[in-house]
């Protein structure tokens, strides 16, 4: 079983059969099962006669069902592509502040859109339109034993975290403090792909990420939920932005993610209605 101690939330999605296919420590998440919604589906909320290359700057944790509705928008508008750069969210909304050309910004938290909002480069206002929540990420088999966040200061327990300006890592800042746990990582990561990595390669015994992550990992990791994290649930945003070079298709992009059958792909994958 890929979640032998998921609580709550995550153990129904895991009883529901809602889990996602597996990936690579590489961050290329797998949600082939979430391709489920049919083109059909796809057409009807992505829009018409939608052409040219549509940019996206994504948060690393959206890699996988991004990829897996990036295929199906360009199914649904023959003639278009969509074309991604995935990272944390704060290192994206600093290349589209420098100037960095994109249509559309997806961030993992509002205070990173915010940067982007505040420098005058959104085009629509931001729009949340999925929510995630952290668990620990253990080895499979927990050798350590790990069951929750003041488990994570025993001597020789090896984590890690997310950089604080990055929005896991704010986020598991958020829950250590209301959990009155005072945490040394061992390393910080620019984003939470890289995070679950150093658990995959066997580098660190815990690291705090998000959800969908954990799930998408599939047996690499067992996934533990912890009831501080639902003080630190982070809200993703989108918005178009204004040095984008193709309006008509960020538009249908948003309209697409926003609607039910980008919904449906996003929900599958673990994330949470707004």
């Amino acid at each position: 079983m890929r979640f032998r101690r998921m609580r709550t939330a995550l153990a129904v999605v895991a009883s529901a059969g809602l889990l996602v296919a597996g990936c690579g420590s590489d961050g290329s998440s797998g949600s082939d099962a979430a391709a489920s919604a049919t083109p059909s589906a796809a057409s009807a909320s992505a829009g018409r006669g939608v052409t040219g290359t549509v940019t996206v700057f994504a948060a690393a944790s959206l890699t996988g069902t991004f990829t897996t509705l990036g295929k199906q928008f360009e199914t649904a508008n023959p003639g278009s592509t969509v074309k991604f750069s995935f990272a944390g969210s704060s290192a994206l909304a600093q290349q589209i502040t420098s100037g960095a050309p994109a249509d559309v910004f997806a961030a993992a938290s509002p205070a990173t859109m915010k940067t982007v909002t505040d420098a005058g480069q959104n085009s629509s206002a931001p729009k949340v339109f999925v929510r995630n929540q952290l668990v620990i990420a253990v080895p499979g088999g927990d050798p350590k034993g790990i069951r929750d966040l003041p488990d994570l200061v025993r001597p020789g327990v090896k984590v890690a975290l997310c950089a604080d300006a990055v929005p896991c890592g704010a986020a598991a800042k958020k829950a250590l403090a209301a959990a009155g746990v005072n945490l040394t990582p061992v390393t910080l990561e620019q984003d939470v792909k890289s995070a679950l990595a150093k658990v995959t390669l066997g580098e660190v015994d815990a690291a705090l990420v998000y959800r969908t992550d954990a799930l998408a990992a599939g047996d690499k990791v067992e996934g533990v939920e912890f009831p501080e994290s639902a003080k630190a649930i982070n809200d993703y945003p989108i918005a178009t932005l204004k040095g984008g070079r193709n309006t008509v298709g960020a538009t249908a992009w948003v309209a697409y993610v926003t609607g039910p059958a980008g919904q449906a792909v996003l929900t599958r994958a673990g994330f949470q209605s707004p």
